[in-house]
Protein backbone atom coordinates (compact mmCIF):
# COMPACT_ATOMS: atom_id res chain seq x y z
CA UNK A 1 0.00 0.00 0.00
CA UNK A 2 2.85 2.40 0.75
CA UNK A 3 4.15 1.75 -2.77
CA UNK A 4 0.74 2.62 -4.26
CA UNK A 5 0.55 5.79 -2.20
CA UNK A 6 4.05 6.81 -3.25
CA UNK A 7 3.30 6.15 -6.91
CA UNK A 8 0.17 8.29 -6.88
CA UNK A 9 1.90 11.02 -4.88
CA UNK A 10 4.78 11.15 -7.37
CA UNK A 11 2.28 11.21 -10.25
CA UNK A 12 0.45 14.17 -8.69
CA UNK A 13 3.72 16.03 -8.29
CA UNK A 14 4.64 15.36 -11.91
CA UNK A 15 1.25 16.59 -13.19
CA UNK A 16 1.60 19.85 -11.28
CA UNK A 17 5.07 20.31 -12.75
CA UNK A 18 3.79 19.62 -16.27
CA UNK A 19 0.95 22.12 -15.87
CA UNK A 20 3.28 24.84 -14.50
CA UNK A 21 1.00 25.45 -11.52
CA UNK A 22 1.72 25.66 -7.80
CA UNK A 23 -0.32 22.95 -6.09
CA UNK A 24 -3.56 20.99 -5.72
CA UNK A 25 -7.02 21.28 -4.19
CA UNK A 26 -9.95 18.92 -3.67
CA UNK A 27 -13.58 19.27 -2.69
CA UNK A 28 -13.97 17.45 0.63
CA UNK A 29 -17.46 15.97 0.91
CA UNK A 30 -17.15 13.87 4.05
CA UNK A 31 -16.99 10.68 1.99
CA UNK A 32 -14.20 8.14 1.78
CA UNK A 33 -12.98 8.96 -1.74
CA UNK A 34 -12.43 12.67 -1.12
CA UNK A 35 -10.85 11.77 2.23
CA UNK A 36 -8.24 9.62 0.50
CA UNK A 37 -7.55 12.34 -2.08
CA UNK A 38 -7.20 14.92 0.70
CA UNK A 39 -4.48 12.79 2.26
CA UNK A 40 -2.74 12.21 -1.07
CA UNK A 41 -2.55 15.89 -2.06
CA UNK A 42 -1.29 16.76 1.42
CA UNK A 43 1.50 14.22 0.97
CA UNK A 44 2.29 15.49 -2.53
CA UNK A 45 2.31 19.19 -1.55
CA UNK A 46 2.45 19.64 2.24
CA UNK A 47 2.48 23.45 1.95
CA UNK A 48 0.57 23.92 -1.31
CA UNK A 49 -2.64 21.92 -1.01
CA UNK A 50 -6.16 22.84 0.02
CA UNK A 51 -9.44 21.19 0.92
CA UNK A 52 -12.70 22.96 0.04
CA UNK A 53 -15.89 22.13 1.95
CA UNK A 54 -19.00 23.21 0.04
CA UNK A 55 -22.27 22.61 1.90
CA UNK A 56 -25.34 22.93 -0.32
CA UNK A 57 -28.50 21.38 1.11
CA UNK A 58 -26.04 19.00 2.76
CA UNK A 59 -26.48 16.66 5.70
CA UNK A 60 -24.88 18.08 8.85
CA UNK A 61 -23.07 14.75 9.34
CA UNK A 62 -21.29 15.21 6.00
CA UNK A 63 -19.92 18.60 7.05
CA UNK A 64 -18.77 17.16 10.38
CA UNK A 65 -17.02 14.29 8.60
CA UNK A 66 -15.40 16.68 6.11
CA UNK A 67 -13.95 18.68 9.00
CA UNK A 68 -12.73 15.47 10.65
CA UNK A 69 -10.93 14.54 7.44
CA UNK A 70 -9.05 17.82 6.98
CA UNK A 71 -8.14 17.94 10.67
CA UNK A 72 -6.87 14.35 10.66
CA UNK A 73 -4.50 14.96 7.75
CA UNK A 74 -3.70 18.57 8.70
CA UNK A 75 -4.95 19.90 5.36
CA UNK A 76 -5.72 23.64 5.19
CA UNK A 77 -9.42 24.06 4.41
CA UNK A 78 -11.85 26.65 3.17
CA UNK A 79 -15.65 26.46 3.55
CA UNK A 80 -17.95 28.01 0.95
CA UNK A 81 -21.67 27.57 1.65
CA UNK A 82 -23.48 27.35 -1.69
CA UNK A 83 -27.00 26.87 -0.33
CA UNK A 84 -28.23 30.41 -0.99
CA UNK A 85 -26.49 30.59 -4.38
CA UNK A 86 -28.15 27.35 -5.43
CA UNK A 87 -31.58 28.41 -4.18
CA UNK A 88 -31.50 31.69 -6.08
CA UNK A 89 -30.25 30.13 -9.30
CA UNK A 90 -32.48 27.05 -9.28
CA UNK A 91 -35.58 29.02 -8.35
CA UNK A 92 -34.93 31.51 -11.12
CA UNK A 93 -34.47 28.76 -13.72
CA UNK A 94 -37.55 26.90 -12.50
CA UNK A 95 -39.65 30.09 -12.64
CA UNK A 96 -38.60 30.81 -16.21
CA UNK A 97 -39.38 27.25 -17.31
CA UNK A 98 -42.80 27.44 -15.65
CA UNK A 99 -43.54 30.77 -17.35
CA UNK A 100 -42.67 29.26 -20.71
CA UNK A 101 -44.78 26.16 -20.02
CA UNK A 102 -41.69 23.96 -20.34
CA UNK A 103 -41.15 22.68 -16.78
CA UNK A 104 -40.74 18.90 -16.55
CA UNK A 105 -41.47 18.12 -12.91
CA UNK A 106 -40.28 14.51 -13.30
CA UNK A 107 -36.76 15.82 -13.84
CA UNK A 108 -36.72 18.42 -11.05
CA UNK A 109 -34.96 16.28 -8.44
CA UNK A 110 -32.15 15.31 -10.81
CA UNK A 111 -31.78 18.83 -12.20
CA UNK A 112 -31.55 20.17 -8.64
CA UNK A 113 -28.87 17.64 -7.69
CA UNK A 114 -26.81 18.15 -10.85
CA UNK A 115 -26.86 21.92 -10.43
CA UNK A 116 -25.39 21.50 -6.95
CA UNK A 117 -22.57 19.37 -8.35
CA UNK A 118 -21.87 21.91 -11.09
CA UNK A 119 -21.88 24.84 -8.68
CA UNK A 120 -19.29 23.00 -6.62
CA UNK A 121 -17.19 22.46 -9.75
CA UNK A 122 -17.36 26.18 -10.57
CA UNK A 123 -16.41 27.05 -7.00
CA UNK A 124 -13.41 24.72 -7.06
CA UNK A 125 -12.11 26.17 -10.32
CA UNK A 126 -12.57 29.74 -9.10
CA UNK A 127 -10.52 28.97 -5.99
CA UNK A 128 -8.00 26.93 -8.01
CA UNK A 129 -7.45 29.88 -10.36
CA UNK A 130 -6.88 32.14 -7.35
CA UNK A 131 -4.18 29.82 -5.99
CA UNK A 132 -2.78 28.57 -9.35
CA UNK A 133 -3.73 25.01 -8.35
CA UNK A 134 -5.16 22.02 -10.24
CA UNK A 135 -8.54 20.55 -9.25
CA UNK A 136 -8.25 16.92 -8.18
CA UNK A 137 -11.22 14.58 -8.67
CA UNK A 138 -12.37 11.81 -6.37
CA UNK A 139 -13.96 9.22 -8.70
CA UNK A 140 -12.81 5.64 -8.16
CA UNK A 141 -12.70 2.88 -10.81
CA UNK A 142 -16.27 1.74 -10.09
CA UNK A 143 -17.68 5.25 -10.47
CA UNK A 144 -15.58 5.99 -13.53
CA UNK A 145 -16.59 2.76 -15.31
CA UNK A 146 -20.31 3.12 -14.59
CA UNK A 147 -20.43 6.89 -15.10
CA UNK A 148 -21.69 7.42 -11.58
CA UNK A 149 -20.73 11.09 -11.51
CA UNK A 150 -22.21 14.35 -12.80
CA UNK A 151 -20.88 15.44 -16.18
CA UNK A 152 -19.10 18.78 -15.72
CA UNK A 153 -19.89 18.46 -11.99
CA UNK A 154 -17.78 16.13 -9.86
CA UNK A 155 -16.56 14.78 -13.23
CA UNK A 156 -15.24 18.24 -14.15
CA UNK A 157 -11.69 18.03 -12.80
CA UNK A 158 -8.06 18.11 -13.92
CA UNK A 159 -6.83 14.83 -12.41
CA UNK A 160 -8.46 11.56 -11.30
CA UNK A 161 -5.87 9.78 -9.13
CA UNK A 162 -8.28 7.09 -7.89
CA UNK A 163 -9.65 6.10 -11.31
CA UNK A 164 -7.67 2.84 -11.33
CA UNK A 165 -8.58 1.82 -7.77
CA UNK A 166 -11.67 -0.24 -6.95
CA UNK A 167 -13.90 0.89 -4.10
CA UNK A 168 -12.38 -1.86 -1.97
CA UNK A 169 -8.85 -0.66 -2.72
CA UNK A 170 -9.85 2.92 -1.85
CA UNK A 171 -11.15 1.64 1.49
CA UNK A 172 -7.86 -0.19 2.13
CA UNK A 173 -5.90 2.95 1.28
CA UNK A 174 -8.13 5.01 3.57
CA UNK A 175 -7.36 2.68 6.47
CA UNK A 176 -3.65 2.84 5.70
CA UNK A 177 -3.69 6.66 5.53
CA UNK A 178 -5.51 7.01 8.84
CA UNK A 179 -8.83 8.35 7.55
CA UNK A 180 -11.28 8.59 10.49
CA UNK A 181 -13.32 5.39 11.05
CA UNK A 182 -16.61 7.31 10.86
CA UNK A 183 -15.80 8.17 7.25
CA UNK A 184 -14.47 4.75 6.25
CA UNK A 185 -17.52 2.85 7.46
CA UNK A 186 -20.34 5.21 6.43
CA UNK A 187 -22.79 4.21 3.69
CA UNK A 188 -21.54 5.57 0.33
CA UNK A 189 -23.75 8.46 -0.78
CA UNK A 190 -23.48 11.41 -3.12
CA UNK A 191 -25.75 13.31 -0.73
CA UNK A 192 -28.09 14.22 -3.56
CA UNK A 193 -31.28 14.01 -1.48
CA UNK A 194 -32.56 12.73 1.86
CA UNK A 195 -31.90 9.00 2.27
CA UNK A 196 -30.04 8.72 -1.03
CA UNK A 197 -27.34 6.04 -1.26
CA UNK A 198 -25.12 5.17 -4.20
CA UNK A 199 -25.93 1.48 -4.27
CA UNK A 200 -29.71 1.92 -4.06
CA UNK A 201 -29.58 4.35 -6.95
CA UNK A 202 -27.33 2.16 -9.10
CA UNK A 203 -29.25 -1.04 -8.47
CA UNK A 204 -26.11 -3.01 -7.71
CA UNK A 205 -23.29 -2.89 -5.14
CA UNK A 206 -19.73 -1.60 -5.23
CA UNK A 207 -18.62 -5.11 -4.32
CA UNK A 208 -20.25 -6.45 -7.50
CA UNK A 209 -18.76 -3.68 -9.64
CA UNK A 210 -15.32 -4.31 -8.13
CA UNK A 211 -15.59 -8.02 -8.90
CA UNK A 212 -16.71 -7.30 -12.46
CA UNK A 213 -13.77 -4.92 -13.01
CA UNK A 214 -11.42 -7.65 -11.77
CA UNK A 215 -12.84 -10.09 -14.33
CA UNK A 216 -14.58 -12.26 -11.74
CA UNK A 217 -17.93 -13.99 -12.25
CA UNK A 218 -20.97 -12.14 -10.90
CA UNK A 219 -24.73 -12.73 -11.21
CA UNK A 220 -26.00 -12.00 -14.72
CA UNK A 221 -28.48 -9.41 -13.46
CA UNK A 222 -25.69 -7.38 -11.88
CA UNK A 223 -23.49 -7.75 -14.96
CA UNK A 224 -26.24 -6.40 -17.20
CA UNK A 225 -26.87 -3.42 -14.90
CA UNK A 226 -23.16 -2.56 -14.77
CA UNK A 227 -22.62 -2.88 -18.52
CA UNK A 228 -25.76 -0.85 -19.27
CA UNK A 229 -24.48 1.96 -17.02
CA UNK A 230 -21.07 1.80 -18.70
CA UNK A 231 -22.57 2.02 -22.20
CA UNK A 232 -25.06 4.74 -21.28
CA UNK A 233 -22.36 6.91 -19.69
CA UNK A 234 -19.72 6.60 -22.43
CA UNK A 235 -20.15 10.28 -23.35
CA UNK A 236 -19.05 11.30 -19.85
CA UNK A 237 -15.59 9.80 -20.36
CA UNK A 238 -14.96 11.46 -23.73
CA UNK A 239 -14.38 14.95 -25.02
CA UNK A 240 -17.45 16.53 -26.66
CA UNK A 241 -17.73 15.07 -30.18
CA UNK A 242 -17.38 17.15 -33.34
CA UNK A 243 -18.62 16.18 -36.81
CA UNK A 244 -16.04 14.82 -39.28
CA UNK A 245 -14.26 17.38 -41.44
Amino acid sequence: MEEKVQQITAWLQEKVKEAHVDGLLVGVSGGIDSAVVANLIKRAFPDRSLGVIMPCKSQSEDQEHARLVVEACDLPALTVDLTETHNVMFTNIQTQLESAGQLNEDQLKLADANLRARLRMSTLYTIATNHKYLVVGTDNAAEWYTGYFTKFGDGGVDLVPLANLTKGEVREMAEYLGVPDEVIHKQPSAGLWEGQTDENEMGTSYAMIDRHLKGEEIPEEDRQIIEAMHKRSAHKRQLPPAPPQ
